[in-house]
């Protein structure tokens, strides 16, 4: 039942000169950037290009292929200031995740054709290809097929759904099944999935079609089509068929550094409600005065304190090496739903002017609410500590 500890290693490094770095270049793109690509559902371009200029997006691609060569805990540190800035990491947070497929399973001619080229900003990784709207988050009942045409190309058929950035993306990592679900071994029910990584600039209108899904926040989510998609056959990461291991080894580090960006936001509406409470006089004094507003205020400080320690021990693990399945994934759980009860109290501290655009805060209140459901909602969540930590029957 116990979860994974390091005795000398309880928490990541915090990464303080990353930090202000970060913020600094955040302080470029105040609240009136992002409010007009909220009300056009435009994409952050400038935004991205300066955090690629910077270094701080190839923060975890080794040095030998132009990145920075640092751990997830840098990673964490860069993505929770952009959102404790009040900006907004989801336009280009998937490629720290992403290209870790590539860098733990793909080959040498891969990281030497790829990586260099995505550190430098000549080529993005940002689309990541799984979810269908069938399996949802039964990714071993996908059905879109990469079937092999030859020795040099994979057909690819089927469709995915909450693909964000796909629009914005030179490369997209595509999860299919390569065998047949009727011909697979109950025994290895998790393997005949692979991973592909997709050169969209080549394939769109030639067998891809992206559609934009719009949403209650600006997302960039996309539905993508495949109709007889060519991908070559070098194209296929690591072995046919491991696909589905491949992602899980990444899914980690996708959950703490999501739940990095929760931190961020908790502490951007504590900053604001605190600030609002001390300025904002009624009856003659500060309504920050006030217990009714004091508690809420405190106690969404505490939530978010206590989640990031669960976030840095997770970062810690997952540094050092040691499966981190359950801490990362507990991380995720606390920080999104301890940035979504800061949401809450930082609407109602500011009573009407919580709903109004220029407050920034029901924008930032819209985007805290996605990550109690994605990437991995909050009852998957739960379910995963049943079972893998308490040792319960499997629910599904």
């Amino acid at each position: 039942m116990a979860t994974a500890t390091i005795a000398d290693t309880p928490y990541a490094p915090t990464h303080p000169e990353i930090r202000d770095a970060v913020r600094a270049l955040c302080l470029k793109f105040d609240g009136a950037y992002w409010r007009k690509l909220d009300r056009e559902r435009g994409y952050p371009t400038e935004f991205v290009k300066a955090l690629t200029e910077a270094g701080w997006l190839s923060i975890l691609i080794p040095e030998e292929y132009g990145g920075a060569g640092l751990g997830i805990s840098a990673a964490s540190a860069v993505l929770e200031e952009i959102h404790r800035a009040g900006c907004n990491a989801a336009a280009c947070h998937a490629q720290m995740y992403i290209m870790g497929t590539v860098l733990r399973h793909g080959s040498k001619d891969q990281k030497q054709r790829y990586l260099p080229k995505i550190a430098s900003g000549e080529m993005r990784l940002q689309a990541f290809g799984v979810t269908e709207p069938s399996s949802g988050t039964d990714t071993l009942s996908l059905r879109t097929t990469a079937v092999k045409k030859n020795n040099s190309t994979y057909i690819v058929n089927g469709q995915k759904v909450w693909t964000s950035r796909a629009e914005h993306s030179d490369l997209m990592l595509l999860l299919a099944r390569t065998t047949p679900k009727d011909q697979q071994a109950k025994a290895k029910r998790t393997e005949g999935l692979s991973v592909f990584l997709v050169d969209m600039r080549e394939t769109l209108n030639k067998g891809l079609t992206i559609r934009s899904i719009r949403t209650m926040m600006n997302h960039n989510s996309t539905e993508v089509f495949f109709d007889n998609m060519e991908v070559p056959a070098e194209n296929l990461i690591g072995e046919e068929g491991q696909g589905f291991r491949y992602i899980l080894s990444g899914m980690n580090a996708e959950r703490v550094l999501i739940a990095s960006e929760s931190i961020g936001d908790g502490r951007w509406f504590i900053e604001k409600a605190v600030n609002y409470a001390k300025e904002r006089k009624l009856f003659g004094r500060p309504i920050g005065q006030n217990q009714g507003v004091q508690y809420p205020i405190a106690r969404a400080y505490t939530q978010i304190e206590a989640a990031d320690l669960m976030v840095r021990k997770a970062a810690a693990l997952f540094e050092a090496g040691v499966n981190a399945g359950a801490e990362a994934n507990i991380a995720k759980m606390l920080a999104s739903e301890a940035a979504w009860a800061c949401a809450e109290m930082c609407v109602q501290t500011h009573g009407g002017f919580g709903f109004a655009e220029e407050y920034d805060i029901e924008r930032k209140f819209r985007e805290a609410r996605l990550y109690t459901v994605a990437p991995i909602s909050t009852n998957m969540v739960l379910n995963f500590v049943a079972e893998h930590v308490l040792g319960l029957p499997r629910s599904y």
